[in-house]
């Protein structure tokens, strides 16, 4: 179970009803919740745009991609029905945050939701969890249960002349639905594989309607934005990077759990200072910075502000938060044939390049770890997953490849130190399933 813990450097926005039993609608309405959407009924759409725009809030699902233009491509005549999709299904491995607000906030982003609702037209909004969340979808479901009991959602919310509903859905526990367009094909009830883009989400989406996709973190972001006011929030983060990120700490880190940073924060600092520095005082070895899709970094790479920008220009990618500390005793052959692994087993299989690349990657690094590999293998490893970027329907063929690429390229002494029948030296505990293969 991910935990919040507490620390003077955190500036609580998102997370800052946590712990007040605001999943209770009562509790949620003291602490000043529904009021944006008051303001964002009073306002109209184009006013909430421009707010969104001018807050710099920029997607929490990882791409980073500004919230406030996103709605704005939503076309505002469509032949049909417009809807709001709020993507909770959180399945990168390192990544726990979502689950949180679901557990803390629930309300938080039933109301950032009709906000997006408002900003774009739409009548609908869809809740999607993740299908391991499954329990927390009863929270879910009395949430917008109580909302439609106060008149929040249904015909005429907040006595107004808008109508909007909101329904809660989790998926079968597949990876592959966090893609936004398989998502789409999930709720509608077919496989969730995903769709070749254009047409993108915003002109041809859910049920052929221009559809706008949220990550949860995201949404629930939104009504803290109309309470704070856009520019406040804008001045809390980085420039191009406004506000706070929920960032989940895990691995040898001697305090792990979810902290609320400024966007910009200094990794090092997180790691360090907030996050208590490496557990048992072991040399730090190396960091994942957003979760398991996104290249590793090693120890003088981490000096730098957690932000698309700037981690982007050291390599790799925020991604959805995810930091993965990692001490002197992995075995980073050991850790990319557990990454790859996951991918390998969480492919859709609908396209050739992701479904027979993760497979041959995995296959490699199993006989590269059992110490049965040749030279040539550590090539083929970079050469397979360079070869799988750029190439599938969705992002998850790169999502496999980009960490696989940078394990070989930062650590390929490791990948040597393998060969010739060597057992792991780089790890106090070898796994024994894989030494026998």
């Amino acid at each position: 179970m991910p935990t919040l813990v507490s620390h003077p450097e955190e500036v609580r926005i998102v997370s800052s009803r946590f712990g007040q039993g605001a999943a209770e609608i009562d509790r949620y309405l003291e602490l000043g919740g529904y009021q944006s959407v008051r303001k964002a009924i009073d306002q109209g759409p184009d006013w909430i745009i421009a707010q969104m725009k001018a807050s710099n809030l920029r997607g929490r699902g990882g791409a980073g991609f500004p919230t406030g233009m996103k709605w704005s491509f939503v076309p505002k005549q469509s032949a049909k029905p417009k809807y709001v999709l709020v993507n909770g299904d959180e399945s990168e491995p390192g990544t726990c945050k979502d689950h949180l607000i679901f557990l803390h906030d629930p309300h938080a982003v039933i109301e950032g939701t009709i906000i997006a609702g408002l900003a774009i037209g739409a009548k609908m909004g869809f809740i999607y969890l993740r299908g391991e969340y499954r329990y927390l979808l009863k929270i879910m479901e009395k949430a917008i249960a109580d909302a439609y009991a106060k008149g929040f959602l249904g015909k005429g919310i907040f006595g107004s002349q808008f109508d909007f509903e909101v329904v809660s859905q989790t998926g079968a526990g597949a990876y592959e639905v966090g893609e936004e367009s398989a998502l789409m094909e999930s709720l509608e009830g077919k496989r969730g594989v995903p769709r070749i883009k254009p047409p993108f989400p915003a002109v041809v989406g859910l049920y052929g309607g221009p559809t706008v996709i949220n990550n949860a973190e995201t949404i629930a972001t939104v009504p803290h934005i109309f309470r704070i006011g856009a520019e406040e929030y804008a001045k809390i983060g980085s420039e191009r990077n406004g506000g706070t990120r929920l960032f989940c700490v895990s691995g040898h880190a001697a305090r792990n759990g979810v902290y609320e940073l400024p966007m910009g924060y200094n990794l090092k600092r997180l790691i360090y200072e907030v996050a208590g520095g490496i557990r048992d005082g072991r040399p730090l070895k190396a960091v994942v910075p957003g979760g398991s899709s996104t290249p590793v970094l090693l120890p003088n790479e981490i000096d730098i502000g957690l932000d698309f920008d700037q981690v982007g220009k050291a390599g790799s990618m925020l991604g959805s938060g995810g930091v993965v500390v990692l001490d002197d005793t992995v075995c980073m052959v050991d850790f990319a044939l557990r990454t790859i692994a996951f991918y390998q087993h969480e492919s859709c299989g609908w396209c050739i390049p992701c479904r027979e690349g993760t497979d041959w990657l995995k296959k490699t690094l199993t006989r590269l770890h059992a110490g049965a590999g040749e030279m040539r293998d550590i090539d083929n490893v970079r050469y397979l997953a360079e070869n799988m970027l750029g190439r599938t329907f969705c992002p998850l063929g790169d999502a496999a490849a980009m960490p696989t690429i940078a394990f070989v390229k930062k650590f390929r002494q490791e990948f040597e130190d393998h060969l010739d029948g060597k057992p792991c030296p780089h790890a106090r505990h070898t796994v024994p399933e894989l030494a026998a293969v």
